[in-house]
Order: structure tokens, then sequence, then C-alpha cells
């Protein structure tokens, strides 16, 4: 504003205010690649440094859609079909099938694995590759089978290269499940290993928690279920020395199955 008188100089500096100007440059460009003098001080003062923003926490969009889904279904039938359309889970996208259920769901003893498996995943059905085979001859033992036990997983997808499920992936399916429980409505439930035990009842370790009952609580009702917590039959593939305390385990079943008055 060379030239201009002070009155000239405050009448534009007002004008510029009023349009909205908010900031002082100079006259003369700046060099911005080079430092800046040592002297030299910004007009404006730099703003405050933001603070760093808290990563979003592990619950997905998903999770709360499948829950909204869960809860408009009724029978087992309209479960199976929301499970089959829905699309809220990455894992679906690299599946070849989805993996609902198998057996008895009238039978009143509910098995809950861990997911899918390759042969699961091409069938359409759990339990059906060599840890389903196992466990049919561990049903036998006790004198079931998959007319009297109703079957399902914890995820209804396989994860790619039989991974374990994400936290992510389970809290996912997870409101499926509660729902096909109620659905279901068992008179005993029996977790095959550690993913079903963490995710269902908290347990922090399958060999600790093992081979006692423990006590599910129906979403909706609050009715009590006698669970029991045992070794996934994929695991007993690869120690077979685990085999006598999955035994003690099934001992456990037939004698709760007796005590209850389960039909089989």
């Amino acid at each position: 504003m060379s030239g201009l008188s002070r009155e000239e100089a405050i009448s534009a500096l007002r004008w510029l205010v009023e349009s909205g100007a908010d900031e002082a440059i100079g006259e003369v460009p700046i060099n911005r690649l080079l430092a800046p003098a040592p002297q030299q001080r910004s007009i404006t003062p730099a703003p405050e440094k933001a603070a760093p923003i808290p990563p979003p926490p592990v619950v997905s969009f998903g999770a709360e859609s499948a829950e909204r889904i869960a809860a408009f279904c009724h029978s087992l039938s309209e479960l199976k079909a929301a499970v089959m359309a829905f699309e809220g889970c990455e894992l679906k996208r690299q599946a070849t099938n989805t993996v609902f259920a198998d057996g008895n769901p009238a039978g009143g003893i509910m098995f809950i694995g861990e997911a899918p498996g390759v042969e699961e995943d091409r069938q359409g059905l759990p339990f059906v590759g060599r840890a389903g085979q196992l466990l049919d001859r561990m049903l036998a033992s006790i004198g079931l089978d998959r007319q009297k036990v109703y079957i399902t997983n914890i995820v209804n997808w396989r994860p790619p290269g039989n991974r374990e499920p994400s936290l992510e992936e389970a809290s996912i399916c997870l409101p499926f499940l509660h729902r096909h429980i109620e659905l279901a409505n068992p008179k005993i439930l029996v977790l095959l290993g550690a993913v079903p035990a963490r995710h269902l009842m908290g347990a922090q370790g399958i060999m600790r928690a093992r081979g006692r009952w423990e006590i599910y609580r129906l979403h909706s009702s609050g009715r009590e279920i006698p669970t029991m917590l045992t070794l996934h039959p994929a695991y007993l593939l690869r120690q077979p020395s685990a085999k006598r305390l999955a035994w003690n385990d099934f001992l456990a079943i037939a004698e709760k199955i007796s005590s209850l008055g389960v039909a089989t």
C-alpha cells in the first residue's frame, strides 16, 4: 500500500477485512524452497498441532447389520435364508458355499465348531472332512449320530488357508449364531475347540477350560443352557494323545444327556 495516505491505507485495510481477508502477506514473492531467514516470523501464529485421531474400535457395520437381520428371523429356515443372502462378511467373497448347519435341530444337543474347512466349503455342510469323520466316531461312542444332534460353526464361510477366523469376522457372524442358538433352543451345548469357547464363553485357553460344565444364557429369555467345552476333532487328529481327554468329556456329555432326560 505504498503511496497511500494513512487514512486511505486504513480505509483499504477495512475494505479487505470486510471482504473476508484474514491473512496478511508481504509485497515481495517468497521462495518457499529456501529456508526462512533466522529473524523472519510469521504474522499469523501457526495453528496448534492436532491431536492424533485414535483408531476406530473393532466393531463392523457388518456385525450391526447382522444383528438387525437376525432379530427379524423367527425360524431356522428364515435364519438360513438370511445368512445365505448376507453380504456383510468378507469371507463370503472367497468362499464356494455358505455353511449353515447339519443334523437335527430338534435333537436337543447342539455342537458348535470353529469354521468350515476345504471339504465343508465344497459341500456346504459342517464337519464333513477328516475332522468331521472323527466327530462322527466320537458321537457314535456315546450312542449319538447326526440324526440326534445339531452341528454348526462360529463363522459360516471358510477362512482362506483354513486359518482361525479373525475377531472382526467372528463378531460379524456372532449375531447370527446367537439367534441360531435361540431358535434351535437346545438343552445341551457342546463347544468344540478354543474359538467357540472364547467367543461364546470368554474362555482363554481350551486346555484349562475343557472338561467342565459352564452356563450359556439365551439373550432373549435368559434361559440357562449347560455347556461343555471340549477339544476340536482337528486338534485330536494332530495330537492323538489328547483323545483320552476328549473321551472323558464325551462321557460327561452322555451322563448329562441321561440326567436331563434328553431323548436320543
